[in-house]
């Protein structure tokens, strides 16, 4: 939950019902002309679109207040805690290659899996692995080994616009193939919090908890999105009209790696940055409404290799008009190591134009004063673990800020003033050179604390 709204990861999709309306005594025609209707498409489609159904094992964590001395009284007697619990899940998935048996799915549908259930559209039950997937993104790819599977066609996300006709096509509630019917309510959605990299289609066809991993298609019969979301508010479980599905030009950038890898490997530029507000247009003496500000260019990087400097407005990255931090993010991570980019900025008033190429963002160690002050004494990792990137707290010196303030070797960075945070460039946006105490939530062995960093 965020603020007053709560993000429900989807796993369905329903029908809406409209009261007083008898469908069954629809006219089949008006005047000798056959009414629209959205079966013959659909007949095409929900072939391809199956349910999915998980059971695996997760950890769990023994509760902090274990290890308080004033509360480890009351947990006498009690035992230890298990460390595993049975999970299940039900999703959605779309088949894209039939000859290979590749099906694309959420992340969180199949995060722990251990046993992964297949049901087709005509009924049949079979077993599917998991080839990769990246968790940022919240997209994973399936392998099923069977015949008679069909694929989806690609549809081009690019060309949506806002007020076109889409269809979504799930397992809500685990209910089965349901299908409903809306329209693209706006693109580019991001800075919901929902996924690390965010560039949401938005919709308003009735997608409910179920779908995750689910179709929606244009009128085409094109998959145009992977079904992922859905913004509820007060707690409710249930569809109130705003639904998100990841794009299908970024789903099948970032699938093509999955598949290659196992994984999706991430570039780094190497570069802080911050949206242009019109006070620091105003500041700047920019006639410009949106653009990104760079706070701070990281040494030893591909955007300090390539000159980037402190105070760039950057205006474009290889044609692409950047507009907002988060654009820029999403444009850059969807990028592969060794990808070079042409970067617009104007600077001092006047255009220049320079070429970076992304480097691997993978064990990067940075010394804690070369983020912030307050960190000074510590020096952090980016690491990797079953294909998880994390922050690790490698070395602390003894009396130094980050020493004082509680923080020691083997701690894990989960959030920094209660954002999530995952990678260096992420940590470091959020921190950056700020003049303000960082409240870190860590996890210490089995435990999970905060440090305030005053």
């Amino acid at each position: 939950m965020k603020g007053i709204k709560q993000l429900i990861l989807v796993l369905s999709l329903v029908v809406p019902v409209i009261p007083g309306t008898a469908m069954s005594n629809l006219p089949l025609a008006v005047n000798g002309n056959e009414l629209p209707s959205l079966a013959p498409m659909v007949e095409k489609t929900r072939p391809a679109v199956v349910n999915i159904a998980t059971r695996g094992k997760m950890d769990v964590h023994n509760h902090p207040l274990r290890n308080d001395p004033f509360f480890k009284r009351f947990f006498q007697g009690f035992g230890d805690m298990p460390h595993t619990r049975e999970t299940k899940s039900l999703g959605s998935g779309v088949v894209i290659d039939a000859d290979k048996g590749y099906i694309v799915t959420n992340h969180h549908v199949v995060e722990g899996a251990e046993e992964i259930a297949i049901t087709m559209h005509d009924g049949r039950q079979i077993e599917a692995k998991v080839i990769g997937s990246d968790p940022e993104a919240d997209v994973a790819v399936l392998q099923a080994d069977t015949n008679g599977l069909q694929a989806l066609p690609m549809g081009n996300s690019e060309e949506l616009r806002v007020g076109d006709f889409v269809v979504a096509i799930g397992n809500p509630f685990g209910l089965g193939s349901t299908v409903t019917s809306g329209i693209v309510s706006a693109l580019g959605r991001t800075g919901l919090g929902i996924e690390g990299y965010e560039n949401f289609i938005q919709t308003d066809a009735s997608i409910n908890p179920g779908n995750s991993g689910g179709a929606l298609v244009n009128l085409k019969g094109e998959l145009i999105g992977i079904n992922t979301a859905i913004l509820a508010a007060g707690g409710a479980a249930g569809n109130v009209g705003i639904g998100f599905a990841i794009p299908i030009n970024m789903v099948q950038t970032l699938v093509a790696q999955i598949i290659e890898y196992g994984e999706v490997r991430r570039g780094m530029l190497g570069v802080v940055m911050q949206n242009l507000t019109p006070e620091l247009a105003n500041a700047f003496g920019l006639d410009l409404h949106q653009g990104v500000v760079i706070s701070q260019v990281i040494e030893d990087t591909a955007a300090e290799e390539a000159g980037l400097k402190v105070g760039d407005v950057v205006l474009s990255i290889n044609g692409t008009k950047i507009k907002s931090a988060s654009g820029m993010r999403n444009l850059v991570g969807l990028m592969r190591v060794g990808d070079k980019m042409d970067i617009t900025v104007i600077r001092d008033g006047h255009k220049k134009t320079m070429t970076a190429t992304i480097r691997d963002t993978k064990e990067q160690v940075m010394a804690g004063s070369k983020i912030n002050a307050r960190l000074a004494g510590a020096t952090i990792e980016e690491s990797e673990k079953n294909g998880k990137t994390f922050l690790l707290v490698t070395e602390v010196e003894k009396g130094s800020p980050a020493w004082n303030a509680h923080l020691r070797e083997g701690d894990i960075i989960l959030s920094v003033n209660r954002q999530p945070v995952n990678t260096m460039s992420e940590f470091q946006q959020v921190v950056g050179n700020k003049d303000q105490q960082i409240l870190l939530n860590i996890q210490r062995g089995r435990s999970a604390l905060f440090v305030l960093i005053q």
